[in-house]
């Protein structure tokens, strides 16, 4: 691609689909999809005794139509709902089936078509591991479980395997059209079958949701977290933060201003994604899950947000700005010498937690070590930051994205690593952990940057601000065929006067170099790169939970489904071209 890292590892692009329009037949955010899994999984969890897959064709459409009535769903959605329905009946047969009597099925039209080096045979694709798409890592992943891999269409053939009685489980990639011609037969063969619609129609430009395969090629009744309601662990971690939990975690009620405007900190809002990383890890490692977190992984769980909240007291004072979640920052309400001891107060508050919870004294210092280091890489990061705000100049997105190394990443894995260390793992799990939070941390602050293309009240500005981002990078290394544009944003990278306050200028010479979506792809991206540092976990539950944990975290426009398709044109191509040139 024309933005190319050669220094910090840049993982497989990621399919286009993001730039195209959505289609009308799916709900448009992952937040709206969730919403409607959530309704078809209470739907199924309250009628488990009637609903007996498979269900007939005839009986999945009037069960969807009830559900579309039932929340007033648009009847739009009516064949997705119906995806959604088969699958939830059929998961819990899928988890209980071993992974070696399994099959997956991914259509040939994932694949690269111009770029493509795979021959064909009688029985499909044969993948050449050449890494221009995502076949080769689901097939590389479902063939390590144990499955039998396809990367074919035809349902004759998927007949004579199950034929054969060796497969006794399908997960299927697909578009709409496909996956309904093909359920009578799956309904004929009555085993377990899900299906994962494909993104994009016509065969081509073809993508597919990875976290959703993910999903239901590692379902499996050994992770005992699938059942986990991260949504009421959240609350549950959140509600920890409520003043009087504070006050009861710390002994009583605040004393001195220090410390009072310190615990308001604590409680303003915030996502407490660190928190909650630190608790799932620790569950997910537990042989009970679903049993309450212990009282001294609360103490570490809330200097994790003592860590967080003290490195955003010193950013917004480092940074200029003004205002955080809407309201103004604490050094502009009490000044930078106030604020300045409130940070460092939190950083000394977080280590007693830590080294005042009731874990064993190895563990105790192993969780301060962690911190440290975690702080240690963090500082640096900033400081890059603030080396360049001496003497601002351009910075391409490798410089960025390592600059999101150093400053974002170490907070995702101070916070995994802490809750793993709580629970006792070994070397192997942290060593997964690190690359995964890299991944993870990098994403999150890409995400970041995208929403602050858009001037909000609630967050800091970067474009007015003219700080690092990277569709700012992005932005400048794809305006070089231009030079008035390219002049314009290098201007917004020196923070010349001339450029100050013309914020929205920047913004339009952003959105011309398709600045955003070019990040969106590297942020989706990464995201990925983060789902393939799990394979090598053998802890099935920690493995599984990882992998939801990426779908709480984000919230990610869904893109269209296929709505065509043709039998006899199986070869498309995938638009990760576009972003691999």
């Amino acid at each position: 691609m024309s933005y190319q890292l050669p220094v910090v590892s840049l993982p497989r692009a990621v399919p286009s689909t993001v730039m195209r329009p959505p289609q009308e037949t799916i709900p448009q955010t992952r937040t709206e999809r969730e919403v409607m899994l959530r309704q078809v999984q209470a739907y199924v969890a309250a009628r488990r005794s009637e609903i007996t897959p498979p269900l007939v064709l005839d009986e999945l459409r009037a069960r969807s139509e009830e559900l579309v009535r039932t929340h007033g769903i648009d009847p739009k959605y009516l064949d997705y709902v119906g995806v959604l329905l088969g699958n939830e009946t059929w998961r819990e047969h899928l988890a209980a089936v071993p992974y070696d009597r399994r099959l997956l099925l991914l259509p040939k039209c994932l694949r690269v078509e111009d770029r493509c080096p795979a021959p064909f045979d009688e029985f499909g694709l044969l993948c050449k591991q050449c890494g221009l798409c995502t076949i080769q890592d689901l097939q590389e992943e479902a063939e390590k479980l144990g499955y039998a891999v396809l990367v074919a269409e035809g349902s004759a053939l998927v007949m004579a395997l199950i034929q054969t009685g060796k497969i006794e489980a399908i997960v299927g990639v697909s578009c709409l059209s496909v996956l309904e011609r093909a359920h009578p037969f799956m309904e004929a063969a009555a085993i377990p079958g899900v299906a994962i619609p494909l993104l994009q129609d016509d065969c081509k430009d073809t993508g597919v949701d990875v976290e959703w395969v993910w999903d239901f090629i590692h379902a499996t009744s050994d992770d005992r977290t699938r059942r986990l309601d991260l949504d009421a662990l959240r609350k549950d971690v959140e509600s920890w933060f409520a003043p009087a939990a504070l006050d009861e975690l710390f002994g009583g009620p605040a004393e001195g201003e220090t410390e009072t405007l310190a615990r308001g900190e604590l409680t303003r809002a915030g996502k407490r994604w660190r928190p909650f990383l630190t608790v799932c890890v620790h569950q997910a490692l537990q042989d009970d899950p679903h049993a309450p977190p212990p009282d001294a992984l609360r103490k570490v769980a809330v200097a994790v947000e003592c860590f967080h909240k003290a490195s955003l007291v010193h950013d917004d004072i480092e940074d200029g700005d003004a205002r955080r979640y809407g309201e103004p920052t604490l050094h502009a309400t009490h000044g930078i010498p106030a604020a300045l001891n409130v940070g460092d107060f939190l950083v000394g508050e977080g280590y007693r937690l830590l080294a005042e919870s009731d874990f064993a004294p190895g563990i105790r210092a192993e969780l301060t070590a962690i911190a440290a280091r975690g702080h240690r890489t963090l500082c640096l990061g900033q400081g890059e930051e603030l080396a360049w705000a001496r003497s601002p100049r351009p910075l391409s997105s490798q410089q960025v994205l390592q600059i999101f190394r150093q400053k974002t990443a170490p907070a995702f894995g101070v916070a995994l690593e802490l809750g793993a260390a709580c629970a006792g793992a070994d070397e192997e799990v942290f060593d997964k952990l690190r690359a995964y939070s890299d991944a993870l941390g990098i994403a999150y602050q890409i995400r970041d940057d995208l929403d602050d293309l858009e001037p909000s009240a609630d967050a800091p500005d970067d474009v007015a601000a003219l700080r690092p981002s990277l569709p700012l990078a992005v932005g400048f290394e794809q305006a070089k065929s231009e030079p008035e544009a390219r002049a314009a944003l290098e201007a917004a990278w020196r923070r010349e006067q001339a450029i100050a306050g013309r914020s929205d200028e920047v913004r339009e010479l952003l959105d011309r170099f398709d600045a955003a979506d070019r990040s969106r792809r590297l942020m989706e991206g990464y995201k990925e790169e983060a789902i393939r540092c799990l394979p090598g976990l053998t802890n099935p539950s920690l493995k599984g939970l990882l992998r939801r944990v990426i779908g709480k975290i984000f919230s990610v426009e869904i893109q269209g489904w296929c709505s065509e398709f043709e039998a006899r044109n199986a070869a498309g191509s995938q638009t990760v071209a576009d972003a691999a040139r």
